[in-house]
């Protein structure tokens, strides 16, 4: 079944409204897809909608309004991508970017897994202010390797207000060319070799 007509929508107070007069819709009681359609709120017109009977079930090609030139997939149960079968392992098989603005990947109510033969993470930018690799948990943050293996070139700093330790059951070996140590007791009276500067700089409650 096809349809063409003026299709138009007044649901937000007539302002910004849209309206087209060569919309077209195929489909049946599975679903249908329609090329001009109009977005409920009569804000946005899309060039391209395929909706399946669920109408949670929809894919989107916007036009204009408040997401022009917008693709939106929505599905009441799981979504799969998979590529690949004709790839071999050093392939680019996969690729999402974007060329401006963040990639967000979120899961509301679950977790995000990563799964491959090996992982990299780099954030690298000619700015010196951007290139970093950040970590945030409101709990823990653990793992588990055979080896950890960690270099920086300029500064390495371990930050607790709790405790901290440094735990080795075989051998523990510790280099610098100038080893220092400070306790709270040079609070009261300094050391022979100074540290009580340092002691206050990090106590202070920012």
């Amino acid at each position: 079944m096809a349809t063409a007509a003026n299709t138009f929508n007044d649901r937000n107070g007539g302002e910004n409204l849209k309206q087209t007069y060569t919309g077209t819709t195929y489909g049946n009681d599975h679903g249908n897809i329609s090329f001009g359609k109009i977005h409920k709120k009569s804000d946005v017109l899309s060039d391209v909608m395929l909706k399946a009977s669920d109408g949670e079930h929809f894919m989107s090609m916007d036009k204009d309004g408040q997401r022009p030139g917008w693709t939106t997939f929505m599905c009441p149960g799981n979504f799969q991508v998979e590529a690949g079968s004709n790839k071999t392992e050093e392939s680019d098989t996969v690729m999402i970017n974007a060329k401006n603005g963040n990639i967000d990947i979120i899961a509301t109510n679950g977790k995000i897994r990563l799964q491959a033969n090996d992982i990299e993470l780099i954030a690298f930018h000619n700015d010196i202010s951007k290139g970093n690799i950040k970590m945030r948990a409101s709990e823990n943050i653990s793992g588990e390797a055979k080896k950890i293996l960690l270099n920086s070139s300029n500064n390495s700093r371990l930050v607790s207000s709790g405790i901290t330790e440094v735990i080795a059951n075989s051998t523990l070996k510790m280099y610098g060319s100038i080893i220092s140590g400070v306790s709270d007791a040079v609070a009261a009276k300094d050391s022979k070799v100074g540290g009580q500067l340092y002691q206050k700089l990090q106590n202070i409650i920012g």
